[in-house]
């Protein structure tokens, strides 16, 4: 059974190893290249838990993390999902739909109105997640993506 837990700060070595993971095995599903990832050290990583009120989880199977997310608070009522994966050993076992689900519970506890993502154009199987997680395509735009032609499609879901 796949089991989630809030991670901190002190767990940069697993979060690190898992972004890596991630960035590797899907890379078209992230703006982010493994290669930014693979600079710094423990300070840097650590940093990057250093947003007030972010919301990182681990999912785990047998012991072993196995996919990630992020919730971050942005202002004016909206946080936003940030960095899910699920790795292959997990998919189609409802890791995604977890991650998903615990990161909106935090959104809503954190008193956010709206939460918000985005996706890369064509990762279907990620926006069928979020689809049958209430989200829709928004108008909204994003600068364009390294390539000079791909933006992030906005999704939101408005929780109250």
């Amino acid at each position: 059974m796949v089991t989630l837990r809030v991670v901190t700060a002190d767990d940069w070595p697993l979060w690190r190893d898992l972004r890596v993971a991630a960035l590797t095995e899907s890379p078209h599903a992230f703006k982010a290249r493994v290669a930014d990832w693979h600079r710094g050290g423990e300070e840097e990583w650590r940093a990057r838990f250093g947003r007030p009120g972010a919301h990182h989880l681990v999912a785990f199977l047998d012991g072993r993390g196995v996919g990630l997310a992020r919730g971050v608070p942005v202002g004016d009522g909206v946080s936003e999902l940030r960095s899910l994966w699920a790795g292959p050993r997990v998919r189609g076992r409802g890791a995604g739909d977890l991650l998903l689900g615990a990161v909106e519970a935090w959104a809503r506890g954190s008193g956010a109105v709206t939460l918000r993502l985005t996706v890369i154009p064509g990762n279907d199987h990620a926006m069928a997640l979020y689809r049958r997680h209430g989200f829709a395509v928004t108008t909204e735009h994003r600068p364009l993506l390294p390539d000079g032609v791909t933006r992030e499609l906005v999704m939101a879901k408005a929780l109250r």
